[in-house]
């Protein structure tokens, strides 16, 4: 199973014609948030309507730009996976919305209680071919680096991830966090910013007998 990986369109919705390629060619498109350019939430929409119609299966949650009730939108677009786990050909997904407190002036920043809590219900089913979609990224790997010396990831989450050990995790919302690393044998991907830095991830996922691998990642850039 192809996925392909994206985050923080910020508002750019023109960005998604040059992916038609990866559209056609993926099973389903995972996306980590971030709908809307900061402060202008009228650029949400143009985004979610645009995303809606590049593919049919579609999974996605909101950035820490988006508004709360934003997800009404996306749930009638019928992408919403937070808070619930939803089944693609045999794969679980689980998303989370919002970013961790940091400014106090995006629409959508929650505390790490709330965004872990989005996953409880993974905890019961003992999944092992499990996705998370996170906006916010677990602490101390590349994908929360702001630079060498600060990472700004949810401690919270990476505890989770160590518990749960989901095959895979994609998040998003620090734009210079673009890289994959590993909790674990769990592979976490920030794609970085497709809307500012034109960014994305795609992964090859697969089921082997009786077991769920994640053959390959590959960060890339729009060309």
């Amino acid at each position: 199973m192809k996925l392909l990986l994206i985050s923080d369109i910020h508002g750019n919705a023109d960005i998604l014609d040059k992916l038609d390629d990866e559209f056609k060619a993926c099973d389903a498109v995972l996306f980590a948030g971030d709908f809307a350019e900061a402060f202008k939430n009228e650029t949400a929409k143009p985004v979610l309507d645009k995303l809606s119609s590049k593919h049919e299966n579609v999974f996605a949650v909101l950035g820490n730009c988006d508004e709360p009730d934003f997800i009404d939108a996306v749930d009638a677009a019928d992408l919403n996976c937070e808070r619930s786990i939803v089944y693609h050909e045999g794969l679980a997904i689980c998303g989370s919305g919002g970013a961790s407190v940091f400014t106090g002036k995006t629409p959508n920043e929650r505390t790490e209680e709330d965004l872990v809590s989005d996953f409880e219900i993974c905890k019961a089913e003992s999944l092992e071919n499990l996705v998370l979609i996170s906006h916010n990224p677990p602490k101390d790997t590349v994908c929360d680096a702001v630079n060498e010396n600060l990472h700004v990831g949810s401690q919270m989450l990476r505890d989770l991830i160590s518990e749960i050990k989901p095959l895979a995790v994609l998040t998003g919302h620090v734009h210079e966090g673009c890289g994959i690393d590993k909790i674990g044998d769990t592979v976490i991907v920030n794609p970085g910013s497709l809307g500012e830095k034109g960014t994305y991830a795609v992964m090859d996922i697969l089921k082997q007998k009786d077991s769920w691998v994640v053959l390959n990642t590959e960060l890339k850039e729009v060309k």
